[in-house]
């Protein structure tokens, strides 16, 4: 991928993001039925990409004999671990078009989904803004997987960028069907429970099928049961209701305000830290983050800011060392860390200045 290009990409992307996100709401989306739930959707799109890696699996069985090294070579290490299906692999329909093929057609949905989902569990408002600037969002994510098929080559490119394009036309025209969720405050101890426990089984996922490692599921199945449990808690005790102290009020509009603001940027700048471009990523990010403290944090409480960005960075560390596996682990480790040690020293300093004030 060209680095100058990716760079530019990033600019834009930020800039784009920055100008439109921000200048208008979008109509209300009152909650309905499951069917329109954005988790529905994702279960749905999980669910398909795992039907085509047993597909892709007989394919594989059948017309390559379980050889492949003809695609593996031209890809980074780390791919086409298959899974044994047994006898199963002769008899099912040996379907050329699983070969890379219908992964560019719904891997853009697997993730525009998944960053819906959490703006949905954070509040309405985010949800409307994210969906909003759906067309934006697309058009990010559809350039940067494409440079990543150009990088890549294959004899499946072409057709890949080409269904690629086709997918970041149909996806933002479906997003209005979703429905949003509660308008609300949300609690953000169980909003971070969710998030990492969604983050590890989208790593599940990318593992075991956007790299074509379906041999992987076994090793994975413990980590994403415990992980839907967690998810499952959180859910149930997000529904309390939030009353948050003038700091939590500030992390929440901030936290709030970088979830929609980071949503346009989001996949080229992390991709910028594969492929030569950390540098421009860090400012992208460093900006983003900018902008949301200036928007959200009330000015009243920059000290006290200060003190929970410090607590917030050595979280964070900490979650990066102690994480292990992919990039995007230690990323989600990182956030986690971030968040729980900013928040935790927010809403210390709100219950201090609570009892201060009873006293």
């Amino acid at each position: 991928m060209g680095e100058l290009i990716l760079a530019a990409l990033i600019v834009v992307a930020t800039v784009a993001g920055l100008w439109w996100v921000p200048r208008g709401g979008a109509p209300e989306r009152p909650g309905g039925s499951w069917p329109r739930h954005p988790g529905t959707w994702l279960v749905a799109v999980i669910a398909l990409f795992f039907v085509n890696q047993v597909l892709f699996t007989a394919y594989v069985d059948q017309a390559w004999h379980g050889d492949t090294s003809r695609i593996a070579r031209l890809m980074p290490p780390g791919w086409f671990d298959l899974a044994d299906l047994g006898g199963l692999a002769s008899v099912l329909p040996a379907w050329p078009w699983t070969v890379l093929h219908v992964q560019s057609a719904i891997e853009l949905p697997l993730g525009v989904l998944s960053y819906l989902l959490v703006c949905r569990w954070f509040s309405a408002a985010a949800f409307r803004r994210a969906v909003h600037a759906r067309w934006l969002l697309s058009a990010s994510y559809t350039v940067t997987f494409c440079l990543i098929e150009w990088d890549l080559p294959s004899p499946y490119t072409t057709g890949d960028i080409a269904i690629r394009v086709v997918s970041g036309v149909v996806t933002p025209l479906l997003l209005p069907l979703l429905s949003e969720g509660a308008a609300g405050p949300p609690r953000l101890a169980p909003f971070v429970a969710s998030l990492g426990a969604l983050g590890c089984v989208v790593l599940a996922v990318y593992d075991t099928v956007t790299l074509y490692n379906l041999g992987h599921t076994v090793s994975w199945l413990p980590t994403v049961a415990v992980a839907l449990v967690v998810l499952a808690v959180a859910r149930w005790w997000a529904r309390r209701p939030a009353t948050h102290g003038p700091n939590m009020a500030s992390v929440t509009a901030s936290l709030e305000w970088f979830l929609v603001l980071f949503m346009v940027p989001a996949l080229p700048l992390r991709y910028g830290f594969n492929f030569g471009t950390a540098g421009v990523s860090m400012l992208a990010g460093a900006v983003i983050v900018a902008a949301a403290l200036w928007r959200g944090w009330d000015r009243r409480y920059l000290g006290r800011l200060a003190l929970a960005a410090a607590a917030g960075v050595a979280g964070a560390a900490a979650g990066y060392v102690l994480a292990s596996g992919y990039p995007e682990a230690h990323l989600l480790a990182a956030a986690a860390g971030f968040l729980l040690a900013g928040v935790g020293v927010c809403t210390a300093l709100d219950r201090a200045g609570a009892t201060n004030a009873v006293s």
